[in-house]
């Protein structure tokens, strides 16, 4: 694993090793190649994963992120829709494509408490913790196999999180798992364990453009959210446990909406920046968003277990260079981040982020694609 920290690590790892699945094979279908050091000297290998259709997903044990993901438009040409870059160096310290955790999103006063214990964790946004904190999940190696079974290929990570890390409490072992299929769809599925009460939400950080990386601004972008309220936010973006209708607001996707047709009422987070939550389903892990591209004909749905999503545009991203020099833009991408709310710890009436020991976290997130004509 990434430390060794005594019999704590030996007893998560134990737990890894358990879960099922984890012993992976290798196969033809999943390209194991180096791609970079860190400056702790640590390798990164990057994992290539082709379907039966010739969709091609890249992930990096580099907080396992996702960094290419190429599919056809209507016409058969193959883009990358997820913005990316080209070295190594380049995704340090950013979240793009990342595993967002121990806690994605934000934590107000970065603080909680649990079990009637007060818990202190990492101010990184402002007062406010957001995303982990400093080390997180996103910002270390993880370690790494690939699999190949009939219709399907991907690639198994995992990484331990020592007790009071970022402030957070228990040893927790955290198990991300990519899986391309030959129905056109890249499924993650999180697992994660703790041998102590403590709070838990993950996500994927990838930022899409179905137009093609760098292509420019998404507002063409036709989204519909299967979502008729999202939790309401002060001026530093924590919820105030109030949780509201999106109609009449420029958060209303409940049609089919393209991105730009409002984004420019959102003057406090210049563009979107806000949890929705899903309406009720009687599905294990129904469709939460679709959004079309139409030029190049591009459908993406995103299915998830997850009770709300964070929709960002990119909002701060200014003339940064990317991937295949490429230049990308303010809202020249949108993240569609499935997750439990931001700062549930302290709203009762959000749905638990609790994780404790002997019942582990489980969720799981399919991104389908598919064209119009």
């Amino acid at each position: 694993m990434n430390r060794m920290i005594g019999s704590a690590w030996v007893m998560l790892l134990a737990v890894c090793a358990s879960t099922p699945g984890y012993a992976a094979t290798s196969g033809p279908a999943v390209r194991r190649d180096v791609f970079g050091t860190t400056p702790e000297g640590r390798d990164v290998d990057v994992f290539t994963l082709v379907n039966a259709h010739g969709l091609q997903a890249k992930v990096i044990n580099y907080g396992a992120m996702l960094i290419s993901l190429r599919v056809p438009d209507r016409q058969g040409n193959f883009d990358d829709v997820v913005l990316g870059f080209d070295t190594l160096g380049e995704y340090l310290n950013r979240s793009f494509g990342g595993t967002t955790g121990r806690y994605a999103n934000r934590i107000g006063g970065a603080r909680f408490t649990l079990d009637g214990v007060e818990y202190n964790v990492t101010a990184n946004a402002g007062q406010h913790h957001i995303h982990g904190g400093r080390r997180n999940f996103s910002n270390v190696v993880w370690d790494a196999s690939a699999f190949a079974e009939a219709g399907r290929r991907g690639v198994r990570l995992s990484t331990f999180s020592a007790d009071g890390e970022e402030g957070f409490p228990g040893n927790c072992c955290c198990i991300v798992t990519y899986t391309l299929g030959d129905d056109n769809a890249l499924r993650i599925d999180y697992h994660a364990t703790s041998d102590k009460p403590t709070v838990i939400n993950l996500t994927n950080h990838s930022y899409f453009n179905l137009a093609g990386a760098g292509s420019g601004p998404v507002y063409d972008h036709v989204m519909h959210i299967f979502a008729s309220r999202y939790t309401v936010v002060d001026g530093a973006l924590i919820p105030t446990g109030e949780i509201a209708a999106v109609a009449g607001t420029p958060l209303d996707f409940t049609e089919p909406t393209p991105i730009g047709a409002r984004i420019g009422e959102l003057t406090q987070t210049r563009g979107y920046d806000h949890n929705y939550v899903f309406d009720e389903s009687s599905e294990v892990c129904p469709l939460r968003v679709r959004v079309l591209e139409p030029a190049s004909g591009r459908v993406m749905e995103v299915h998830t277990t997850e009770p709300g999503m964070q929709l960002y545009t990119a909002n701060h991203v200014r003339d940064l260079k990317g991937r295949d020099g490429k230049t990308y833009g303010q809202h020249g991408a949108f993240c569609v981040e499935t997750q439990h709310f931001p700062d549930s710890p302290n709203h009762p009436n959000f749905p638990s982020t609790v994780l404790r020991p002997g019942k582990p976290f489980e969720s799981t997130t399919v991104f389908r694609f598919s064209v119009r004509e």
